[in-house]
């Protein structure tokens, strides 16, 4: 198992919850806003002291210095511009600062794919202080997945997400989601705390319902994502209906 949860608590928060995670496997957080996503994943990037046990690759996560956390993880905190000025380029090649030399022929496929899986092929050449919000989320999405691209970086095997989908419209979104079951095709887990219900029912391998701190379910989509469940911790009403084949949430007041 490559993440090996135990009580993983940093009170009132986030009250003890356990968990795996395999190689390649999505698992969503999913839960009201305060319910402890952020604070679970902040915990799991090794970066916030936490309660419990957290083992990666079995060995314990608080043994993993920093430079070698920043060659196994990578951890994308939800949005926030950085004060200093520096060119899209530029900043990508930031998050391939932890890995040594990688093979300038590697680096540029790795970017011209994960470019333009999120279209940003030509924002390179702009400031990142120039970008909208969702430019530069996609900028964002597209440096953590650099950091523990397989091919740039053997040793990774995990990537961390808090809500990626904020400020994209639907079709950015929708790129998004492709490229994080990509990552996950080419052996990498990915945790990430999520809102899109509807996308968590499609998209995750694993799901985590939480609820004031609390873990209320932990599942497949399927087993975890019942409307009387989902009713009781969203405190609105659900409906689910079947659209050729594929099963879809509406909620109403």
């Amino acid at each position: 198992m490559l993440l090996d949860v135990k009580n993983l608590a940093m009170p009132p928060r986030l009250l003890p919850v356990s968990f795996t995670v395999a190689a390649g496997e999505i698992v969503h957080l999913i839960g009201p806003n305060g319910s402890g996503k952020s604070t679970a994943i902040a915990m799991l990037s090794g970066l916030v002291a936490a309660r419990g046990e957290v083992r990666l690759q079995g060995q314990p996560l608080a043994d993993y210095d920093l430079p070698t956390l920043a060659t196994v993880r990578c951890y994308l905190a939800q949005q926030d511009r950085p004060a200093f000025s520096v060119g899209v380029y530029h900043y990508l090649a930031l998050a391939l600062s932890a890995l040594g030399k990688p093979d300038p022929v590697a680096v540029q496929q790795a970017l011209d794919e994960v470019c333009q899986a999120l279209s940003i092929a030509d924002k390179l050449s702009r400031n990142i202080q120039q970008l909208s919000g969702g430019e530069w989320q996609r900028v964002r999405l597209a440096a953590a997945c650099l950091q523990v691209w397989p091919a740039l970086n053997p040793q990774a095997k995990l990537l961390l997400l808090d809500e990626p989908a904020a400020a994209l419209d639907i079709g950015q979104e929708a790129a998004m989601y492709k490229l994080i079951r990509m990552m996950a095709q080419k052996g990498i887990a990915v945790v990430m705390a999520n809102h899109d219900l509807n996308r968590t029912l499609r998209e995750a391998d694993k799901v985590i319902l939480l609820n004031h701190g609390s873990c209320v379910a932990k599942g497949e989509p399927e087993t975890v994502m019942t409307v009387e469940r989902l009713e009781a911790v969203f405190s609105t009403r659900v409906q689910r209906i079947e659209h050729r084949g594929q099963a879809c949430l509406i909620f109403s007041d």
